[in-house]
């Protein structure tokens, strides 16, 4: 029975996730790089710790938050788009790679990202090889590498669609946008909702060693769907232009067959 719970991010999936994961009976640790939202962690219930990682060093009590650690749920997003300077993600995660390394961590759930499939297209599943484009994308691959080439740890990788959830939704950002590439292309996204539900699933079930994607079954063509959220939400549907055939469409293979988990909260 897995009882402490790290948990390396506490933002917009880490908060929810530790508070779902305490309101389940574990001990949960949590990181945040802001010294005003330790309060609101220990309020939850979860133990705070202030703790900020650059490419350079890891700011905080970070052996203190890996002692004992049955399970670290790595949780950062690489924020490598707009404007300003750019860390590296892969020389952060390697830093933190090296604590981990020093403490008695063993089993890691790692919070990856479908980016790391690039511009693959038709039916991408777990077995697809990543070819990923973007900065973010290949930065998170030699992350997943790292972490999943050492034999000494347990690591799982969830490579996440695009989040949607409370106060997150793309259409806010298309509301009105005119002529957009891609109308035929079918959405690959995931309710905060859902995020949850696999992890938690995960831990239970004590299922590491693999690689996930972790997408809602259901995928309508982009320009049906933005439509459809627009109007939902009062918004200026956005408009698009059809783009062909073979668009990427990710499966979620595996997550159906480990423990017949079930998705939970539509896309809407």
């Amino acid at each position: 029975m897995v009882n402490k719970i790290g948990i390396i991010g506490c933002g917009w999936l880490g908060l929810p996730l530790a508070e779902s994961l305490v309101n389940g009976g574990f001990e949960v640790r949590g990181t945040t790089t802001s010294k005003n939202k330790m309060a609101v962690l220990e309020e939850k219930g979860i133990q705070p710790f202030q703790i900020s990682i650059s490419e350079k060093e890891i700011n905080g009590a970070i052996h203190a938050f890996l002692s004992s650690i049955e399970v670290l749920i790595i949780n950062i997003p690489p924020k490598l788009r707009g404007k300003g300077p750019k860390e590296s993600y892969i020389d952060k995660i390697k830093l933190l790679y090296l604590a981990i390394k020093k403490s008695d961590v063993k089993n890691i759930i790692f919070a990856s990202s479908t980016a790391v499939y690039g511009d693959a297209k038709g039916i991408v599943t777990e077995e697809t090889k990543p070819l990923p484009t973007t900065a973010s994308g290949i930065q998170l691959l030699q992350c997943e590498n790292l972490l999943k080439n050492d034999n000494e740890l347990n690591t799982i990788i969830i490579r996440f669609g695009g989040l949607i959830g409370p106060d997150r939704h793309p259409v806010t950002m298309l509301s009105g946008r005119q002529n957009l590439s891609n109308g035929d292309a079918p959405i690959n996204l995931i309710h905060l909702d859902d995020c949850i539900g696999i992890i938690k699933t995960i831990i239970e079930h004590k299922h590491f060693n693999d690689v996930l994607n972790a997408v809602y079954p259901e995928h309508p063509t982009k320009k049906e769907y933005y439509t459809q959220a627009a109007i939902k939400r009062g918004l200026e549907p956005p408009t698009y232009h059809s783009t062909g055939k073979n668009l990427k469409l990710i499966q979620f293979c595996k997550i159906f067959l480990i423990n017949n988990y079930h998705f939970h909260t539509p896309l809407n």
